[in-house]
């Protein structure tokens, strides 16, 4: 995933759930117990809508001062790549993860109970790597409605000469076996992730994503963290505006003409054609009802 790691992992150690304060379960695995989230650091109906459609969101934290620094240089010092144990290697990963504007987003699109998964890695793409090719995570067995995703965090700016992550917008709902895919080049509609420090990507698990040559003479760090939901939803959990689609717009506007319904409907990233456009739109207003609580 988006990346060479420096060395092979070597042990899975820890799970968590994500839920407000956190709380030792054993050695390896805490909570986070729910409560109130102020509502300026949850997602909109808008927001909501693009992730539907193109399958990624960009939240960047307001990190205390130092703190991107000091990770990315614990992981200079590391040795040897832990795996799963990376968040034991370097503990002040979750310093990222309790920000209440990443906790937003999660809440946003997974819901108050959703799950820091055990699995997360540190890719580190040495000077001189080479490109990774598009793929998909996982195996070939893909799930429409918005269950799971991924989380890559940037310690350092992420400039295009470093090889940066990038992704291909609107492309999470397309099945496409990695062997079939290793031909492929440059793709319309690709975004390289060349990011500031402290950015933290939310993707679509399923979302094809590939990565570039590190052409810099720096190391190029990402963490990646998976997040699950627990439990469906029963009602929307971001900054709904039950009103938003009754209200009168001036469509020359393009602030106004970006309304959640607009952006389901008619956004096109991939550029496809017409029958698949309505099969792409069928399936985010599956999901929308989805969040929104209603029967999947």
């Amino acid at each position: 995933m988006a990346g060479r790691s420096c060395n092979s992992p070597t042990s899975r150690l820890r799970s968590t759930t994500a839920i407000s304060t956190w709380s030792a379960m054993s050695s390896f695995c805490k909570k986070w117990r729910s409560s109130a989230m102020s509502d300026r650091f949850l997602l909109n109906d808008a927001d909501i809508a693009r992730f539907l459609v193109n399958g990624y969101h960009l939240v960047e934290p307001e990190l205390p001062d130092g703190l991107n620094e000091t990770i990315a240089a614990q992981l200079d010092a590391l040795d040897h790549n832990p795996g799963d144990a990376i968040t034991e290697a370097v503990p002040e990963l979750w310093q990222v993860l309790d920000h209440p504007a990443v906790k937003g987003a999660l809440i946003s699109l997974l819901g108050a109970d959703y799950e820091v998964q055990s699995h997360r890695h540190w890719h580190c793409k040495q000077p001189g790597a080479g490109h990774m090719n598009w793929h998909q995570d996982g195996l070939n067995s893909r799930d429409t409605l918005l269950n799971r995703f991924l989380g890559l965090y940037y310690p350092t700016d992420i400039t295009p000469e470093m090889g940066p992550t990038i992704i291909v917008p609107g492309t999470q709902f397309r099945n496409a076996p990695t062997d079939r895919m290793a031909t492929y080049t440059n793709i319309r509609g690709q975004v390289p992730l060349t990011v500031k420090a402290g950015t933290v990507a939310f993707t679509h698990y399923d979302l094809w994503h590939g990565t570039a040559a590190n052409r810099s003479p720096h190391k190029r760090h990402m963490i990646k963290f998976l997040f699950r939901r627990t439990r469906d939803n029963t009602a929307p959990t971001w900054n709904h505006d039950p009103e938003d689609a009754s209200k009168t717009r001036d469509w020359n506007k393009r602030a106004e003409a970006e309304d959640a319904n607009n952006i389901l409907n008619f956004h096109n990233p991939l550029g496809v054609s017409q029958s698949d456009h309505y099969k792409e739109r069928a399936i985010r207003r599956q999901n929308w009802d989805y969040l929104m609580g209603k029967s999947a």
